[in-house]
């Protein structure tokens, strides 16, 4: 085993540690903020948890296959374990640009104001994402079937195969010819979730910025204005929406590049795997960045750490 690739499954593990441990530590704190914590309780978030759990399985599925090559493990996964890694890797990343979408568009409704001609959304939201999450398991486990049709292991592992490079799996030859259908159906649908994705990203902006010039106004006569929770949750969005379109186009056009080339890079595969996990691996800490549980947490914490100082020397 060459030490480049020592150095790459190190990087691998160490990535794949920070998005499983902050993913799940998200988690736990919006399980126990829903279950325990009932006052702290928001309607958005089951969409939090949601997106927590398909990051955290994309993170996974994602590198383990790569982990495990540059550690010198050479049959890894055979048929079945290639259909079942790749199946369930793409729909959990079908899943999370689906459920980004959700979160962007609710968080849009929540904070049109109460005489806009939208309003009369707002009390339909639980009963939309309910549905919005059932049609977007639907639609992901359906489309990637094809993967599941066209996906076999390589029986020699110095082979590149055609289309997408993966390091233990390649697609079988009569399928490959039908790659432009099934790519310009996921195309169509990512392209079309990144178009309300902008929609409602534009329409907070707009929203926040209206809100601004009214709170100059409101500054002028009072210096205790402060930003409301929703605006915080609002920004933290909108912060989280533009990292997922970086990291996605990023990441699609690496990917069309691989399936295009008439050179068979095998680093692709790994460049890939690195930028899609990006995303998922961050994720949980823009959002812990804006989370009000946490940072009552850490300030319990500080309260606690101050207390048993004082005791400890103050007698």
């Amino acid at each position: 085993m060459f030490p480049s690739n020592t150095i790459l499954g190190g990087f691998l593990v160490s990535l794949l540690c920070v998005g499983v441990i902050g993913n799940s530590l998200l988690f736990m704190l919006y399980v126990y903020s829903f279950l325990v914590r009932s006052r702290f309780r928001r309607p958005i978030d089951p969409i939090f948890i949601h997106l927590v759990i398909v990051n955290m399985l994309t993170v996974i599925f994602a590198m383990i296959s790569y982990i495990m090559s540059s550690f010198g493990v050479r049959h890894f996964l055979d048929d079945a374990g290639c259909k079942a890694v790749l199946y369930v890797f793409r729909v959990t990343r079908g899943l999370s640009i689906c459920t980004t979408s959700i979160l962007s568009t609710f968080q849009a409704i929540t904070i049109i104001p109460s005489n806009s001609k939208w309003a009369w959304l707002k009390p339909k939201l639980s009963m939309w994402t309910c549905c919005s999450f059932l049609f977007s398991w639907l639609i992901n486990l359906l489309i990637y079937v094809h993967v599941i049709e066209t996906v076999v292991a390589k029986i020699n592992h110095t082979d590149v195969g055609d289309g997408y490079y993966h390091v233990f799996c390649k697609i079988r030859l009569p399928y490959f010819r039908t790659k432009e259908l099934f790519l310009g159906v996921i195309i169509t649908g990512d392209v079309l979730f990144m178009i309300i994705m902008m929609l409602t990203s534009f329409y907070m902006v707009t929203l926040l910025y209206k809100h601004h010039k009214g709170a100059q106004h409101l500054r002028s006569r009072s210096l205790s204005c402060k930003t409301s929770p929703e605006h915080r949750a609002t920004l933290s969005i909108l912060l989280l929406v533009s990292c997922f379109v970086i990291f996605y186009w990023l990441n699609n056009f690496i990917t069309l590049y691989g399936f295009y080339t008439h050179e068979r890079l095998p680093i692709l595969g790994v460049i890939v795997v690195i930028v899609s996990s990006f995303y998922p691996t961050f994720c949980p800490f823009l959002l812990m960045s804006n989370n009000k549980i946490i940072s009552q947490f850490i300030s319990s914490l500080s309260i606690l750490r101050i207390t048993c100082f004082q005791r400890a020397f103050g007698g």
